[in-house]
């Protein structure tokens, strides 16, 4: 296992570079007490830094909810100030079995996960084609930034899984919310989709959406 984190860390480091060329000071604490800009939180006043904007604690398994029997826990730049314009970010789930990360996109940002735990079925889709693979303890796995991904528990146990972004503060769109939380005539979701309209209103109904 402590060879599983270092390992961990060493590509965190690796993707944290690659990710961060354009960056001129060393870094940037984010003042989250101003509004965030289109390029991150301005910097926090060097006298007001301290050791704790580069430390996160908490990176713990979280309670699975539903629908989607999965729990997230989150190192982003609004609880981890130290990662504002480093262009790295760091995430977990940890599924019950049958649980899953439904699919989602995370615009302008690419994501890689280690599976710690379990077994996962992950994959991304283009236009074209789907990447699937099985994965296991110590296999990686990257989706490209943008491109729509999902992660699926398909073992026995609960499966655990890290992620790393190439952004302080990943955006993320998932589906089935962007479909079915809104206030947009099911009529036209079915006629745009070619679902069915008595599935589409059970959906909007299951994740809060109207009409």
């Amino acid at each position: 296992m402590k060879k599983m984190i270092l390992n961990i860390f060493f590509l965190l480091g690796l993707f944290s570079y690659a990710s961060s060329q354009g960056i001129v000071n060393d870094f940037c604490v984010a003042d989250l007490k101003l509004p965030a800009t289109p390029s991150g939180y301005p910097c926090k006043s060097p006298a007001n830094v301290t050791v704790d904007d580069f430390v996160f604690s908490g990176y713990v398994a979280a309670k699975a909810r539903k629908p989607f029997n999965v729990g997230f826990t989150t190192a982003f730049v609004n609880s981890f100030p130290g990662v504002n314009g480093l262009g790295i970010s760091v995430s977990r789930a940890d599924m019950d079995k049958g649980g899953s990360v439904p699919m989602h996109t995370h615009p302008g940002v690419s994501e890689l996960i280690i599976v710690v735990q379990g077994q996962v079925t992950a994959g991304f889709l283009t236009s074209n084609a789907a990447y699937v693979k099985t994965l296991k303890p110590g296999d990686l796995m990257v989706f490209p930034q943008g491109q729509v991904h999902f992660q699926v528990n398909t073992g026995e146990g609960k499966a655990t899984l890290f992620a790393a972004f190439s952004s302080a503060n990943p955006g993320v769109q998932t589906l089935d919310f962007v479909l079915f939380n809104n206030s947009m005539p099911s009529q036209l979701i079915a006629q745009s989709t070619l679902m069915d309209i008595s599935e589409i209103k059970k959906l909007k109904a299951l994740f809060g959406g109207s009409g």
